[in-house]
């Protein structure tokens, strides 16, 4: 299990300002295929053999956001599910971004 998947989000109350792109780049190395788009947020797609597994799979990521409170984009069609996200209180990554992506890396690993 990847440290990070072990975490759990912590509730964000703003003041704080995002990650530097010196602090992302060792937690980006933690998950696998997550691309850091202009140092504000993650974005991964992943790929299915069908509409029901994309489904599936947007409904695992949802149960999981709502478990961690922190809600990710999540956009599916047939075959597909892209996930984007990023910590709204501070418009840019937390760790708590990389923690969701490590979580829905795991439950992506599954299928």
């Amino acid at each position: 299990m990847n440290r990070l998947a072990e975490k759990k989000c912590v509730p964000c109350r703003g003041g704080v300002p995002p990650l530097t792109p010196e602090q992302i780049k060792p937690l980006q190395q933690q998950v696998s295929g997550w691309e850091v788009v202009e140092n504000h947020h993650l974005k991964k797609q992943f790929k299915f053999p069908d509409f029901k597994q994309a489904l599936d799979f947007a409904n695992r990521v949802g149960a999981i956001a709502e478990e961690q409170d922190h809600h990710p984009d999540i956009c599916f069609g047939w075959g597909k599910a892209e996930i984007i996200t990023w910590t709204h209180k501070v418009n840019g990554l937390t760790e708590n971004d990389f923690i969701l992506a490590a979580k829905i890396d795991e439950v992506g690993s599954r299928r």
